[in-house]
């Protein structure tokens, strides 16, 4: 149920600031806990990564190394005691990216594929969006 809830509050969160961009959403929502932001990207890019390894495995190593950026920002910020809250966010956070990408692949709607594809990207550019080039 957690999942599901993780999807429809992704859903909602960008339908309402769609117009914003994906930088500017990553900027508000890193404001408000930068310990689950970086704990979400983590679990999204996990899965993205798992994804790519189906299909292209140089995407996958790239996706490889901004997890990896982003479990280094989450060792360093992250206190002793909060492991499994952080571990929870990212399993969440991975499973709602991997139904995201399933539908984007799978789905038999082309409408329900594009807006799942479209919503798996903007998940992921507002993690890049934090990370250094």
């Amino acid at each position: 149920m957690g999942s599901i809830k993780t999807i429809l509050s992704s859903l909602v969160l960008s339908a309402a600031v769609a117009p914003i961009g994906p930088a500017a959403l990553s900027q508000s929502l890193i404001t408000s806990d930068p310990l689950q932001f970086f704990a979400t990207c983590a679990g999204r890019l996990s899965a993205e990564m798992e994804f790519q390894w189906m299909f292209d495995g140089a995407a996958a190593d790239r996706i490889s190394q901004e997890r990896l950026a982003v479990l280094d920002i989450i060792d360093a910020m992250m206190p002793p005691d909060q492991g499994r809250t952080v571990l929870n966010w990212r399993v969440e956070a991975k499973m709602a990216q991997a139904a995201l990408l399933t539908q984007a692949t799978f789905a038999t709607q082309d409408r329900r594929a594009d807006n799942a594809r479209t919503l798996a990207l903007r998940n992921v550019e507002s993690c890049r969006a934090q990370l250094l080039s």
